[in-house]
């Protein structure tokens, strides 16, 4: 990679500043976009929050981790218990003084010992397999509650939300950052909870065997406490960093992975390794900063307690060498210690996992807390829609102060094709959007049968339009779900009509398992004018008395195009249809014909009309029948 080329992909990851303030002027709120969280501390905004969010997730599973509570709880007595039980043991039949009996009743004293440790062994092993198994369902039952809110939450955000936000570093939130949360509560939580119980217990036990050990084992507490402070701050950011760099990698994987036409036909495949390499490579020092920074704390917290293992070693074998202490109790002390330290050490271990989930859980509840559309106030709910369309001196702009559409008026009725035409850019699909209501106006408005569109309940006003875009979409399934995705409950006769319609019944029958085949990968084994055929068969099938058709003939050649012409016309018979398109031939008969520039309508007529009119229209006219 080149210097320059290097240069100019830093400008382009790095440019936080630029993209909150075009995600401040889309007005997606406090947590709608992907550079949200880049912010000069790199760390969660409010982690009190996201650790009471995740508690009320975990609340719901609460008779399942107060189960695995009180096996954890039992656990801990148990490895506590066995481990005192061995100054009785040592003192009273290992340890050889005079006093104690022969070897035979010895024998038989510890045989019934170890029987009672074998059982408290035993115990413990049993509640621990419990304790995990009863986690690991709370844990994914927690997981598959927040993916469900996660994709039920995509559905009522809005088309801009998904304008300025890559799939891939949505898919991401979906399964690196919900995964990373899974785990945590699957392993991290109760080993944190079960750590936590066994330092007190330790504590209190080490105290009464002997508390100059204990007092010494117990000072090093505020010392571990402080460094795991410290190394935490610094492993928080770290982690957030992380994640940031994973949704930016996953987002650009996911676009070259789709886009790999384009990708191969502009040779572009050194640059796309160029810039992968950078965000690869990004990640890497992320991952490496992250893990070093939280992989520090074990190694330093176990040094620490090795240095306070030994200071208990050597003082407890001093009282032992003066007499006023018991063997038995320096081996349970010495015991205790490591033990007291070995929590502690797996409570540092897991900060890891912590910071990458609560990093995780942040970038979830951000899409959570994204704006979604604003809800209907006293929606009227018609019982049926003819398709009367007025729009009345409409603006809009994308970005507040940046007007795309001037003044817009216009009037259609069921029956009438209005088309728009005009250069890329003009606002022609911005008109349909507004239709649509994927945004809302500024000014002016767009009136339904006689009612203020914005007054109309969503889903009914988009359940009687029916769009056919320019880029096309499958979705895994026969060839006939697909078309049936238009309505549901439509027959397989209806089916059937709706591909004749769009021309597409005679390349269906020709597929292997005709209305049977399996489309996957959005119908890779089509070409793009059989998907396109679809997409109209999905809109012909729908009943809507509305219909949009943006570019809906740009996929298909000159003869199928007749061919959807002949079917659109029975299809447009008692509907209001707006037609976006290039090519002018597909705009002759429509009985009115918008042409845009700049957003303002310029010129507005039939065919005839505007030839006479000797403008705009016409010099396109011109320019298309120069080329036939």
């Amino acid at each position: 990679m080149n210097e320059q080329r290097a240069k100019r992909l830093e400008e382009k990851y790095n440019s936080a500043k630029v993209n909150s303030q075009k995600r401040k002027q889309l007005d997606l709120g406090r947590n709608g976009g992907r550079e949200r969280a880049m912010t000069s501390a790199g760390k969660p905004k409010d982690l009190k929050t996201t650790v009471k969010r995740l508690a009320k997730y975990v609340s719901h599973e609460r008779g399942i981790i107060t189960a695995a509570l009180i096996c954890s709880i039992i656990n801990t007595v148990s490895t506590l218990a066995a481990g005192y039980l061995l100054r009785p043991i040592i003192n009273k039949f290992i340890w050889f003084d005079e006093g104690k009996p022969d070897i035979s009743e010895r024998l038989a004293g510890l045989g019934a010992w170890l029987i009672l440790l074998a059982v408290i062994y035993g115990v413990s092993v049993i509640t621990q397999w419990a304790q995990q198994r009863l986690m690991l369902c709370a844990s994914q039952r927690t997981l598959e509650r927040m993916r469900g809110e996660l994709f039920d939450k995509l559905r009522t955000l809005p088309v801009r939300y998904f304008d300025v936000n890559a799939a891939g570093d949505i898919m991401s939130r979906f399964t690196n950052d919900a995964d990373t949360v899974g785990e945590m509560l699957n392993t991290t939580l109760i080993q944190i909870i079960s750590g936590a119980m066994t330092i007190v217990g330790t504590i209190i036990l080490m105290l009464v065997t002997n508390p100059v050990l204990g007092v010494i084992t117990i000072i090093s507490t505020p010392i571990l406490t402080f460094l795991t402070r410290v190394i935490m701050k610094k492993g928080r950011a770290a982690y957030s960093a992380q994640q940031r760099c994973l949704g930016m990698l996953n987002g650009f994987s996911e676009e070259i992975i789709s886009g790999q036409k384009v990708v191969k036909v502009f040779n572009h495949e050194e640059i796309a390794v160029d810039e992968f390499s950078y965000l690869n490579k990004r990640l890497c020092r992320a991952q490496e900063t992250a893990q070093f920074r939280s992989g520090i704390l074990g190694p330093v917290t176990h040094q620490l307690c090795n240095a306070v293992y030994a200071v208990s070693a050597m003082v407890g074998g001093i009282m032992v060498a003066k007499g006023v202490f018991d063997i038995g109790g320096l081996t349970v002390s010495l015991n205790y210690t490591r033990q007291f330290n070995r929590p502690i050490n797996e409570v540092a271990m897991q900060v890891n996992t912590v910071f990458s989930a609560l990093a995780g859980a942040e970038r979830v509840f951000e899409v959570l807390d994204a704006e979604g559309e604003a809800p209907d106030k006293d929606p009227v709910r018609p019982d049926k829609i003819k398709g009367h369309i007025v729009l009345d001196k409409v603006n809009f702009g994308y970005v507040p102060g940046v007007t795309v559409l001037h003044d817009i008026s216009l009037y259609a009725k069921p029956g009438q094709k209005i088309a728009f035409v005009g250069s890329t850019g003009a606002g022609k699909t911005t008109v349909t959007n507004l239709l649509s209501r994927f945004y809302d106006i500024e000014e002016g408005t767009i009136t339904v049968d006689g009612i203020n569109i914005e007054r109309i309940d969503r889903s009914i006003l988009r359940s009687n339009i029916a769009m056919v875009l320019q880029d096309t979409h499958l979705f895994t399934g026969t060839v006939r779900e697909n078309i049936r995705y238009g309505r549901l409950d439509a027959t397989d006769e209806e089916v059937v009509e709706a591909a004749k319609t769009a021309s597409a019944h005679s390349f269906i029958e020709g597929l292997e398992h005709g209305y049977d085949t399996v489309l996957e990968n959005d119908g890779a084994n089509l070409s793009q004018g059989q998907r396109q055929l679809l997409n109209i068969a999905r809109a012909a099938i729908s009943k809507a008395p509305i219909l949009i058709l943006d570019e809906a003939t740009s996929s298909v050649d000159t003869r199928t195009e007749l061919h959807i012409e002949q079917g659109m016309d029975a299809l447009m018979e008692d509907r209001t249809t707006f037609v976006i398109a290039h090519r002018l031939s597909t705009v002759r008969k429509s009985n009115a014909i918008m042409v845009l520039e700049k957003g303002r309508i310029i010129e507005r007529g039939t065919h005839e009309e505007l030839i006479a009119l000797g403008g705009r229209y016409a010099d396109l006219w011109k320019g298309v029948s120069e080329l036939d």
